[in-house]
Formats: C-alpha cells, sequence, structure tokens
C-alpha cells in the first residue's frame, strides 16, 4: 500500500469516526479522499474488504454502542448523534450489528470490539501493464441497469451499425462503466455500450457519440467467463493500485473485448480493463 493510499484510507476513517451525524454520502467521501466519485469506492472495497456504507453503518454502530453503555442519553438522542433520525432504522440496524436491540445492550452495560475479520490478501493473478493510449471515439448505446446485461445494449446496437453500414468502419467492442455496483443500486446503474469508431459516421439518434480520453491507463489483461471480472476489478484496485503508486484519473473505467462469446469459448474470451491514471 503506498503512502498517499494509506493516508486518503485513514483520513476517510477519521472523517467518519468525527462526523457520524454528517454528510457520509460517497460524494463528501470522495471529496475527503481527494480521489474520483468515479474510483474511490472502489478502491475503499478493494482495499478493506467492505462498501463505503458498510463502513459508515458499523462506525456509527460503534459509536452508539459507547454512548449506551456510558451515558443514560435517551436512545433517539444516540440515534441522531450517529445520523439517524428514525429511531426504528436505528433500532434495526443497531440489531444487525450487535443482534440484540439498543434497550438491550444498554441493560448488559458492556462494550466490546466491534472488528471486522479481514481475509489475507491473496497474491495478483493477471498482468498489468501501463500505456499511453489516444482518445477512443465510440458509437455507442446507453444501459441502465445490471452490468451484466449490457449484452442487450450491445445487441442493439450492432442492429442499428448494420443497418447504417457502419461496421466498416468499426473497430474494438468496448463497454463504459460509470457506477460502481456495490455503491449504486442495480437499477440505477450506468454505461455505454459501443464500437470504436473512427473517419465520418452517421451517429445520429439512437445512437451516442463517446469519447474516451487518451492518455495513461493502467491495463489488467483478464482471461476466462466475464462472471471472473468483479474479481478482477478488486485486483486491479485492491492490490495493484495501492502498490503502484498511481492516482487515477476522474474519468471512467472502461472493458475492452479483444473476442467474443459468438465464437469464443468462456475460457478463452479476453478483457481488457482499462484504469485510467493521472500524470
Amino acid at each position: 500500500m503506498t503512502n498517499a493510499n494509506e493516508k486518503r484510507l485513514l483520513r476517510v476513517l477519521d472523517h467518519i469516526h468525527d462526523n457520524p451525524a454528517g454528510d457520509l454520502s460517497l460524494d463528501a467521501l470522495s471529496d475527503v479522499a481527494a480521489m474520483s466519485r468515479f474510483h474511490w469506492h472502489r478502491v475503499f472495497r478493494a482495499m478493506t474488504g467492505e462498501t463505503l456504507a458498510q463502513a459508515v453503518r458499523r462506525i456509527r454502530m460503534q459509536r452508539a454502542s459507547y454512548l449506551l453503555a456510558m451515558t443514560d442519553q435517551p436512545l433517539a438522542a444516540i440515534a441522531a448523534s450517529v445520523g439517524m433520525e428514525n429511531l426504528s432504522s436505528f433500532n434495526r440496524c443497531f440489531a444487525e450489528a450487535f443482534l440484540m436491540s439498543p434497550t438491550a445492550f444498554r441493560k448488559r452495560g458492556e462494550l466490546r470490539p466491534f472488528v471486522r475479520h479481514v481475509p489475507p490478501r491473496r497474491d495478483p493473478m493477471h498482468p498489468v501493464t501501463i500505456r499511453t493510449e489516444p482518445s477512443i471515439r465510440l458509437a455507442a448505446l446507453p444501459h441502465k441497469g445490471a452490468y451484466h446485461e449490457i449484452s442487450r445494449a450491445f445487441q442493439k446496437l450492432s442492429a442499428v451499425m448494420a443497418s447504417r453500414d457502419l461496421f466498416q468502419s468499426a473497430g474494438r467492442m468496448i463497454a463504459v462503466f460509470y457506477d460502481d455496483p456495490q455503491s449504486v443500486a442495480e437499477p440505477d446503474l450506468r454505461s455505454h455500450a459501443g464500437f470504436e469508431i473512427k473517419g465520418q459516421a452517421d451517429l445520429s439518434a439512437p445512437l451516442e457519440g463517446v469519447t474516451l480520453p487518451g492518455g495513461r491507463q493502467a491495463v489488467l489483461t483478464y482471461k476466462g467467463p466475464y462472471a471472473g471480472l468483479p474479481a478482477a476489478y478488486d485486483e486491479l484496485f485492491g492490490l495493484w493500485l495501492p502498490q503502484s503508486g498511481e492516482e487515477p484519473a476522474d474519468t471512467p473505467s472502461f472493458e475492452v473485448y479483444l473476442n467474443t462469446p459468438m465464437d469464443t469459448a468462456p475460457e478463452d474470451l479476453i478483457t481488457e480493463l482499462h484504469l485510467p491514471l493521472k500524470g
């Protein structure tokens, strides 16, 4: 783990501890980390093994347990002090964390450590290289919802491109992902299905033109079925990035598909995960 990423992690944890009733949203904590919201949640989760929401909830409940055991403040006041004005929601969250109600916990008068067990890190399994890439222009269709269903957008995109005879100027198949599925509800996930386009092309509706900026990029090459891609992302963000000394740029990551399930066995599929870098 590099000093810069370690400092970010500790700064965010300190902020959560110091401001349990404050704005602890992804945007707010990304600002504290001084890292793009495109990447900070994924970096945090990959480094710590829990999502930002889980960390916030754990720290809030830990503080509430101290107040229950060490003070005589009313439950409503304790709930409000950890950012939960709704008492029923507070009771439910506390019971999930400590397997008993706040009232029962207070009667026991017992403080206990509340630290997650973190499994040992595994070694990286996939090669990562840093490349300087040109900008990429895409003919694309937006997709909203589960990322694994982006094939629907690709099928519609292929039909439109075929009808406009655009495949003669098309290159690589690329998917752009704007949200972390661990922090955004599945129906609200945003992405684009696209084909690289060179030269003039009719990109009128329903197509959208998307330009991926050029520059330095970390590229992890993954071989295998698409179901293994989430673990590859965890490896890129949780193992490679903290050890690299690099910082993600304020632009989304994207996937480049070097072959297709149409004519390739799942174990032979090759996908590049591109993470734009600063500098």
